[in-house]
């Protein structure tokens, strides 16, 4: 190869270098909000909203609200992370996380960060909604940051039973800014998050269930073993399904009940498979058909809404 014919092919090799330096960083930093998660609940508070009759909402608050759930959420994941990083250091599938492995330190600023923004969330949802639907979205944010972080976590194998109501409040949030009287619609989906979140966590602890031992925290599977919490697993999602049904004795339509069914039924499956054999492939399966099934219903709910 020649100079000039060297000088033509060096271009593709060369240009990534001029876009990654910035990249990176930006990206490492974004992912100690826990962004995925926050959108899912961020989702499940406009479902609260879309699912009362008769709301005041318009689609400007609904943007304040999935803004206002979306940082609250965010600064609680961060605070997680913060406060996990020495046990995220023990497990494979978390040791990578920012604050864990070394690649942004601990300090003060971060905390101040995460206070300015749960507390921005509060007011600007207080302010441009109402404050009852800003203080279920601040009890959200502290329910996962402090009694689920802080409080339960290593300290009993129910920890996400409680720490779960963090995802009620975000229902509870939208349903509390379309009517700040929440009304029985609001609830009802507030309990089915309240019952969906154990067995689509503790799932995932049974596919994770050696890396939650060695790192000493007590989920359920480490607790009383892989056979039997994936029976509690099936029982609880049994729970969940007969309550995802309740919404229709209170008005829901015919799409949020097709999405209860499919969704259970498929949710259903997978947990029966697991509790039938409780590996990590079929404990993954569950942990997907939860999220599927939750989807659904989040689906159903806007259908309804839509065609209200």
């Amino acid at each position: 190869m020649n100079r000039a014919e060297s000088s033509l092919a060096s271009p593709p090799l060369a240009a990534p270098a001029a876009v990654c330096p910035v990249h990176p960083r930006w990206r490492l930093i974004l992912s100690i909000f826990k962004l995925r998660i926050g959108v899912l609940i961020t989702l499940t508070a406009l479902a609260g909203m879309a699912s009362v009759p008769g709301g005041t909402a318009n689609g400007w608050q609904a943007l304040v609200l999935a803004l206002g759930v979306l940082v609250a959420s965010a600064s609680a994941g961060a605070f997680n992370q913060y406060v996990e990083a020495e046990t995220d250091r023990l497990m494979a599938r978390t040791r990578s996380r920012a604050f864990s492995s070394g690649a942004l330190q601990r300090k003060p600023r971060w905390l101040l960060l995460m206070l300015a923004m749960v507390i921005a969330a509060f007011l600007g949802t207080g302010t441009l909604i109402n404050w009852v639907s800003a203080l279920y979205v601040l009890l959200g944010a502290l329910t996962y940051a402090f009694v689920y972080t802080v409080g339960l976590k290593r300290r009993t194998p129910w920890n996400i039973v409680i720490g779960g109501a963090a995802g009620s409040f975000a229902v509870l949030a939208g349903a509390a800014a379309a009517n700040p009287h929440v009304a029985a619609q609001g609830w009802l989906l507030a309990l089915v998050l309240l019952l969906w979140t154990p067995p689509h966590f503790w799932s995932l602890a049974i596919a994770n269930r050696e890396q939650y031992a060695a790192a000493g925290v007590p989920m359920l599977p480490v607790v009383v073993g892989a056979e039997r919490a994936a029976r509690i697993v099936h029982y609880s999602a049994m729970a969940l399904v007969a309550a995802s049904l309740l919404p229709l004795a209170v008005g829901s339509g015919w799409a949020y009940g097709f999405g209860a069914i499919v969704g259970g039924v498929h949710f259903l499956r997978k947990t029966a498979a697991l509790a039938q054999q409780p590996v990590k492939s079929r404990a993954m399966a569950a942990f997907f058909a939860s999220m599927a099934q939750l989807s659904i219903l989040i689906a159903g709910v806007w259908v309804d809404a839509a065609l209200r």
